[in-house]
């Protein structure tokens, strides 16, 4: 008599998750000298930021740090309500104007200051985080500042010590805000992304309007995969396979997000993705736009580091073969639901592009090594006939496997590792 189900649904994500502890730990041990099996990896060296340098190094109202100013607040309007006062008493506020003003600020930027306050504490004790300035009700910044918003704070230490500002403003990365900029010799500058923008930039993967090709030739909508299907895929020498579709990674069918689209033209194709996810270019600069792609000179980047004149693999008109095409046009749109799908190659065409199955971190071969625990648990559950949910039937958010593995992902691989909008989930 098979067991139940149930039980082996438990006995599979016990024994997927110690063999992934393994798995991971064991990929870590080789990143380094003296870091042996298993063991946690000593505190990460800071190194302070140089005066006048920002991270992420693009402009602060950019969509890859905190993106576009959305408008003036004032005490009169709809969006005060969005402002939250910070009584954190391990953190002082200038506040010059005698109004608290300085303590008002969106929930996202006083988590990430209360973050900071602490890492204050840890580093140097005795000394707090101070604010010089948050929320501007007065005009007193530039025009379109994220002070107006209450998105951006100013910020020393409470004894005023400049030599300690470019390891504060290293600090203030670690704690998580959207961009620090070592301002000048007085002060840090920090602000952090609008609430409403945070579920729309991170997550996702496709819209459910884009398309995957069935094994038979049908086109399918990715949000309707289901388990037993098999799409085309590549395998690592660059042959369009069939390949067995395992789960939705992530599935989300309400929230709106941004995509980035990248066309190509001869052949047209365009192709819609989130920031964070992996797409394959070539490194073969070869104009002609026939040309083989050959999966020895492919690599996996983050969409939102793809720039026109790059080019990325794509099914030609025949269907018989992958080619490298150029990347003409790269502009973002709105879509409502997003879609992970995740097939047993760890690659699928999709729009009839080639795509990784994952996303966030930087490294394709990582990713699918790292799933290599649940495919062959899906394999073990199919011989012995047990079924789950893993093939795709669980409902919307996260799937239990990837959430696990980010987690011990966050554990081992420096901050650096991930996007930053992968990071957000965090």
């Amino acid at each position: 008599m098979s067991p139940p189900s149930s039980v082996m649904v438990v006995l599979m994500r016990l024994a997927l998750s110690g063999f992934l502890w393994l798995l991971l730990a064991s990929a870590g041990s080789g990143c380094g000298p003296g870091r042996g099996y298993g063991k946690r990896r000593p505190p990460k060296k800071l190194t302070p930021l140089a005066l006048k340098q920002y991270i992420p190094n693009v402009a602060e109202k950019t969509l890859g740090a905190s993106g576009k100013y959305e408008g003036k607040i004032t005490r009169n309007s709809d969006r005060f309500k969005d402002l939250t006062p910070n009584y954190n008493p391990d953190i002082i506020f200038k506040d010059e104007e005698n109004t608290n003003a300085d303590r008002l600020m969106t929930q996202r930027c006083k988590d990430k200051l209360n973050s900071l306050a602490i890492s204050v504490m840890n580093q140097w004790p005795g000394v707090k985080l101070r604010v010089t300035e948050g929320w501007d009700e007065d005009g007193h910044h530039s025009e379109e500042s994220l002070h107006y918003e209450g998105r951006a704070v100013d910020i020393t230490t409470s004894d005023r010590n400049k030599s300690k500002y470019g390891l504060l403003s290293r600090l203030a990365v670690e704690a998580g805000f959207d961009w620090v900029y070592y301002e000048s010799k007085a002060h840090i500058h920090c602000s952090v992304k609008a609430e409403n923008s945070v579920a729309a930039k991170s997550g996702g993967c496709f819209p459910g309007s884009s398309s995957v090709i069935l094994a038979d030739g049908r086109v399918k909508p990715v949000g309707d995969l289901e388990p037993g299907d098999q799409v085309l895929a590549a395998d690592p020498e660059g042959n369009i396979v069939s390949s067995d579709f395992l789960m939705f990674m992530d599935r989300d069918t309400k929230t709106r997000r941004q995509f980035y689209v990248l066309e190509t033209e001869t052949p047209r194709r365009k192709l819609t993705l989130t920031a964070a996810h992996l797409v394959f270019i070539t490194n073969n600069n070869n104009n002609n736009n026939n040309n083989t792609a050959d999966g020895s000179d492919i690599k996996a980047v983050f969409a939102s580091s793809v720039t026109p004149g790059q080019r990325i693999v794509v099914m030609d008109e025949d269907a018989h073969r992958l080619v490298a095409v150029t990347v003409t046009r790269i502009y973002v749109e709105e879509h409502e639901g997003s879609y992970a799908p995740v097939t047993s190659h760890g690659t699928i065409l999709v729009d009839r592009v080639l795509v990784s199955c994952y996303a966030v971190v930087e490294d394709h071969a990582l990713a699918h090594r790292a799933f290599a625990p649940y495919r062959l648990g899906r394999a073990f559950t199919s011989i012995i006939g047990v079924a789950t949910e893993s093939g795709g039937a669980h409902g919307d958010g996260l799937h239990w496997y990837p959430d696990v593995l980010f987690h011990i992902g966050t554990w081992l691989l420096d901050r650096d590792s991930f996007h930053p909008l992968g990071m957000l989930q965090s």
